[in-house]
């Protein structure tokens, strides 16, 4: 095995000798640099002394940068003088091969085209690397039975950075182009029906104040143990996989006219005890009596008819527990090439690991990364994602339990990274373990509260960068680990009436 290793890495090594590369085309670049400084605005911020061959001109390009940065002239003068104790470019020819650049100069106008296939050839030994290293660690065959699925997701993982680095840097975007874009998202809404524009969560006041779940939100759900946070998350994924619609544009791809595809990561419940509380949703029959198996014949069909009417259901689920953010991601953009994507659900922030967790880092750090992460892979997709988030005990101690943003866990990068930051409160779970003793007033007091809130919980909208921040009330069914919308009276109404 060690001497299959050798031959391996040998084998890389005689690849890279032999990788792609254009030692003229970086003198041309470098040589029309030299004559013309400008030409550095053009070639965008991605573009740096890494992408060349040669690691002298790589040098030399970082140099210019640098001394351009700072406002002074950067020629074949200056840089001697900053290279005059340089061993590296003294073995080339020191001051005669910064002449030998100039007069290789390109055309000023066609420098730019010399920068692309520079780029271009850096990213293709960029891939030869990868593909190497893909090689040998496919080959060095480890005792890990998951190690496979794991170096899919590091290879499709480097390959995204690549391709993110391969991306020109489009810097400025004048007013004018933003201008077009924010007027066809207003004609878009002006002339849908109703106000939900994204995504919509199945909830009417929620709908109304956030007006759907909007393309590359990151929106944080809260809330303390029991409140029913996964509940209503589960509720919001389940509405919108229910609603999904698509027609055929005007160019003839599909349009999405409702509702999306859906990605659920459960990272602390298994799929099977989440599509058993789907099962409960759409059927009306609490999950705890399927899971039993306390059912009688009606309902046995009821739950066959469900599981028939459900099986298209555009909902996929991930259980994998101790889930990092790169294989979230990864898997992410991997569901959205296959599937298509318009809303991913992460059950919970806190259970996601960093990709890059160092020691003596701490979890604060931590997860600011992964809300970082989060919200960067929202703009990538250009989905929604809504990520549940714990509260901090401090809740436990006021005597008004509803949560405040300073009650998040590590709330300083969840609040600043979010978009919308929502809280689940039921007030019914703290004064059920208030009940005074039987056969007292305050006990006749303690039950007609409860029956007053029992079924009824707030979702607080305590955030919201594009809109307003207020409450909800909606409707809680505890059996079935369901959320219903309320009519103006409080009165519940079916979601088909929604």
């Amino acid at each position: 095995m060690a001497e299959n290793s050798l031959q391996i890495v040998l084998s890389n090594e005689n690849l890279l000798k032999t990788a792609p590369h254009n030692l003229d085309a970086e003198q041309a670049l470098l040589g029309a640099i030299l004559l013309d400084n400008q030409i550095m605005v053009r070639l965008g911020d991605k573009f740096g002394g890494q992408h060349f061959y040669d690691p002298v001109h790589g040098k030399i390009f970082d140099t210019i940068k640098t001394i351009t940065a700072k406002g002074h002239v950067a020629d074949a003068i200056t840089l001697h003088a900053k290279f005059s104790q340089d061993g590296a470019l003294a073995q080339i020819g020191g001051a005669t091969y910064l002449a030998i650049l100039v007069n290789a100069a390109a055309d000023v106008a066609s420098a730019p085209d010399y920068a692309k296939l520079i780029f271009d050839l850096s990213l293709r030994r960029d891939l030869i690397r990868i593909g190497a290293d893909l090689s040998h660690s496919a080959t060095a065959i480890g005792d890990e039975l998951d190690g496979a699925e794991n170096l899919i997701e590091v290879t499709e993982e480097q390959l995204y950075k690549l391709a993110e680095t391969g991306q020109i840097s489009q810097g400025f975007k004048n007013f004018a182009e933003a201008l077009e874009s924010t007027m066809l998202n207003a004609a878009s809404a002006f002339t849908h029906d109703g106000s939900v524009i994204g995504v919509p969560s199945g909830f009417a006041e929620i709908d109304r104040m956030l007006g759907g779940l909007h393309k590359s939100d990151l929106l944080i759900l809260a809330g303390r143990p029991s409140m029913g946070k996964t509940a209503l998350a589960t509720n919001i994924a389940f509405n919108a996989a229910r609603k999904y619609e698509t027609t055929i544009g005007p160019d003839g791809e599909p349009k999405v006219i409702n509702g999306g595809i859906v990605a659920f990561y459960s990272l602390e419940m298994s799929a099977e005890q989440l599509t058993m509380r789907l099962l409960a949703d759409y059927t009306g029959i609490s999950s705890d009596r399927i899971r039993k198996g306390d059912l009688n014949k009606i309902e046995y069909a009821k739950l066959q008819d469900a599981a028939i009417a459900l099986n298209d259901l555009p909902l996929f689920i991930d259980d994998t527990g101790g889930l990092s953010m790169a294989a979230l991601a990864a898997r992410a953009r991997r569901l959205q090439r296959r599937e298509g994507l318009h809303l991913i659900v992460v059950d919970y922030l806190q259970l996601v690991t960093s990709s890059s967790h160092r020691a003596g880092e701490s979890r604060v750090q931590e997860v600011s990364e992964i809300t970082q992460g989060l919200k960067a892979l929202a703009k990538e997709l250009n989905v929604p994602i809504i990520a549940l988030s714990q509260l901090s005990r401090q809740v436990e101690s006021r005597d008004d339990k509803r949560p405040q943003l300073s009650d998040l866990r590590e709330s300083g990068s969840i609040e600043q990274d979010s978009d919308v930051v929502m809280f689940v409160f039921r007030e019914s779970y703290y004064l059920e373990r208030k009940e005074p003793k039987p056969d007292t007033v305050e006990h006749l007091a303690w039950i007609e509260e409860m029956g007053r809130i029992n079924n009824l919980a707030e979702v607080i909208i305590a955030k919201q960068r594009h809109g307003a921040i207020g409450k909800i009330k909606l409707g809680f069914t505890p059996e079935l680990t369901k959320f219903t919308n309320l009519d103006q009276t409080g009165q519940r109404f079916a979601d088909d009436e929604y």
